[in-house]
């Protein structure tokens, strides 16, 4: 963070100090919420959850070297007492970025928001420093954080910024103002919390509502939603898309034989050919997504192609893809799911998969609401279209409707099988794998399909554990 001093932080935040013998003293290191994260120069935000008070960590974090707590009590150590610390978190945040000369890179989108902002951020910071969101910290608390984490070298600030209701967009950007606001596309992600597709899409335009005149909107002009979105703004808008009204375009889009995407891309300022490290077709959307940003931040088209085709994945558990020794290819999308995503993985999947063996170890899409039947049938459904050899379906109702999905498409016998857990799928994947098959696993977060993909990793085919 920007050097601030405890008086002056408790301004800010409207706060009172509390066993402070230097209210001069500075916080020069993060701000952080996870004690084991403490540095010296820290300040600690003490957030009270469901089973730990980070309040209880307050003496072991000073002497861990931060210099304050932002709590909401006094802990008998340096600190700001103050009667919201989510609200005192965000009001730091918005007197940080406006001190800053950063330019901010708002992001959201049913689909592919982290992996597109981790895209973004790796062409920006060929060009200057930046600073983006870890993982998916995209809410009320890692969207601040990862604001508050700027520096007085940072030129660029990429935040991701999710939603679960209308308004909640509004506020991250009120927190943290963008000057360049990127809608990816309106999915069905969440929609049993939001009720539709049109209240997504009004949750998701807030960030364009938020932008300046001097701004610019980056728009999808494949997904008519979000195209939709130009009218509700005044910013310049920037279509990106294969549609051939956008101003950042790709042509010729393939797959090479590993599954990897490559395409001409089109600015209009020029073209340049891509052919990136990641793996499956939706990331060119992606690509596009961060190339429309990093042209208008005045990239030529060389230097965006250049970053792309060497960008790779920051992000744990999405579309991770390890090589065993045995030549049995993991892939390790396991990190969240929607209807969007896992028709992505699925395609990657077979893709990847010309000529081997491929299985789809999938797992339940959580907040679908009333549509969880329909998506999750399709899910099963579309596998069996696209020839994936093993679908093993994993956990409750929403994994037997997976199943069913692939059954009435028409999948028989052995082709389809519904396993009660993680350990299950296990079990039997070791003792059905061969050298060569390609492994899809992915879910909602909730199922923790993670471990069947880590266990899968460090397992052999014949069992043993592989060389790290």
């Amino acid at each position: 963070m920007i050097a601030l001093s405890l008086a002056e932080i408790a301004a800010v935040v409207g706060g009172q100090t509390h066993d402070i013998p230097d209210p001069s003293a500075q916080v020069t290191g993060p701000v952080v919420r996870d004690s084991r994260e403490v540095v010296p120069g820290s300040l600690f935000a003490a957030f009270v959850g469901e089973r730990v008070d980070g309040h209880d960590y307050a003496r072991a974090v000073v002497e861990a070297g931060a210099v304050a707590v932002l709590a909401s009590r006094p802990v008998g150590v340096p600190a700001i007492v103050v009667a919201d610390v989510q609200t005192a978190l965000g009001a730091l945040a918005r007197h940080v970025v406006r001190r800053l000369g950063a330019t901010l890179v708002g992001l959201t989108g049913s689909a592919g928001k982290t992996s597109t902002k981790d895209l973004i951020a790796q062409v920006l910071r060929r060009k200057a420093p930046t600073v983006f969101t870890p993982g998916s910290l995209n809410n009320e608390i890692g969207l601040p954080l990862t604001a508050l984490s700027a520096t007085e070298e940072t030129r660029f600030l990429v935040l991701e910024m999710g939603a679960r209701g209308i308004g909640h967009i509004r506020y991250l950007a009120e927190l943290t103002p963008p000057r360049i606001g990127l809608v990816l596309n309106v999915g069905t992600a969440h929609i049993g919390e939001f009720g539709g597709r049109e209240q997504i899409a009004q949750a998701k335009g807030e960030l364009v509502e938020a932008l300046p005149e001097d701004g610019a909107a980056i728009l999808n002009a494949d997904d008519p939603l979000v195209k939709a979105m130009a009218a509700r703004t005044k910013a310049k808008v920037v279509l990106f898309g294969e549609s051939a009204e956008a101003d950042v375009r790709a042509e010729n889009v393939r797959l090479t034989d590993s599954g990897r995407p490559a395409f001409r891309l089109h600015t209009p300022s020029g073209a340049s050919d891509v052919t990136m490290r990641l793996y499956g077709e939706h990331h060119v959307s992606n690509a596009l997504a961060a190339a429309a940003v990093a042209h208008e931040l005045g990239m030529s088209a060389e230097e965006i192609a250049t970053a792309l085709s060497e960008a790779g994945s920051l992000s744990r558990w999405r579309m991770e893809v390890t090589e065993r020794p045995d030549g049995v290819t993991i892939v390790n999308d396991a990190y969240n799911a929607n209807p969007e995503s896992m028709r992505a993985a699925l395609r990657a999947l077979a893709a990847m998969g010309k000529g081997r063996r491929t299985w789809a170890v999938l797992g339940k899409m959580a907040e679908l609401g009333d549509e969880a039947l329909a998506e999750h049938d399709a899910v099963g459904r579309l596998a069996v279209r696209l020839n994936v050899s093993k679908l093993v379906a994993v956990g409750g109702i929403e994994a037997s409707w997976l199943q069913l999905g692939a059954y009435n498409e028409g999948s028989w016998g052995e082709e389809s099988v519904h396993v009660s857990d993680a350990q299950a799928a296990i079990d039997l994947l070791r003792s059905e794998l061969r050298p060569g098959d390609v492994v899809l696993v992915k879910a909602s977060r909730s199922v923790g399909l993670e471990s069947v993909a880590q266990a899968l990793t460090e397992t052999g085919a014949e069992g043993e554990v592989a060389a790290r």
